[in-house]
């Protein structure tokens, strides 16, 4: 089946946020753990608990908005790379879970990639998140109807690679992201390769069939 639209993942596959991530996460533990140094250790390690998740996600936000600007990165050719989807007549989409807010943060920093991506999906958009196929259902909804089998989902993770499944869209997975080919590959991703620029080449190639 030709293919119509093209999803992508935000974080670890259009860009590099491993780094911003981790410093983030590491804050929000290390500062919800030292403020209650004194107690026994068991005790300290309840504090990662769902009940203090409240707590670690007000100060991971906090650190990842002062951090932001100064660790986020674009990966090489991201632009020009999706500039040749939309020159084969491609949709795009950007289907994550992070905030709007983060997104539009993420775009002054890179402006030049609100000109190639058609539409954003944020994590406001659906109540269910990945990976549940409702964002990326949502996605295609918002390209026009685009149906699953017409499209594919080019992602980092492998939450992105069980969301594509669960969606019925093919799945790439690239391994410039967080996580291992090893762990890509356990996942079972149609197509698994080392970046956009190749995802790009899978995605045209599957647009000839």
């Amino acid at each position: 089946m030709a293919l119509k639209a093209a999803l992508f993942d935000f974080d670890g596959t259009l860009v590099d946020t491993t780094e911003l991530i981790y410093q983030s996460m590491r804050h929000a533990a290390g500062e919800v753990l030292m403020a209650n140094v004194g107690q026994p250790l068991p005790r300290q390690m309840e504090l990662l608990d769902a009940g203090w998740a409240e707590q670690l996600l007000e100060s991971y936000r906090l650190h990842n908005e002062e951090l932001h600007d100064d660790l986020i990165v674009e990966f090489p050719g991201i632009e020009d790379s999706l500039a040749r989807l939309r020159a084969g007549r491609v949709k795009i989409a950007v289907v994550t879970s992070k905030r709007r807010f983060s997104v539009e943060m993420d775009l002054k920093n890179f402006p030049g990639l609100g000109n190639v991506v058609d539409r954003f999906v944020t994590m406001e958009d659906t109540e269910e998140h990945k990976p549940h196929p409702g964002p990326l259902l949502k996605g295609l909804e918002l390209l026009g109807g685009v149906p699953p089998d017409e499209a594919a989902y080019v992602g980092d993770s492998p939450f992105d690679v069980a969301a594509a499944r669960a969606a019925g869209l093919r799945s790439v997975a690239v391994s410039c992201g967080a996580f291992s080919e090893d762990t890509l590959r356990e996942a079972g991703p149609d197509y698994l390769v080392p970046d956009i620029d190749s995802a790009v080449d899978v995605l045209l190639e599957m647009d000839g069939r």
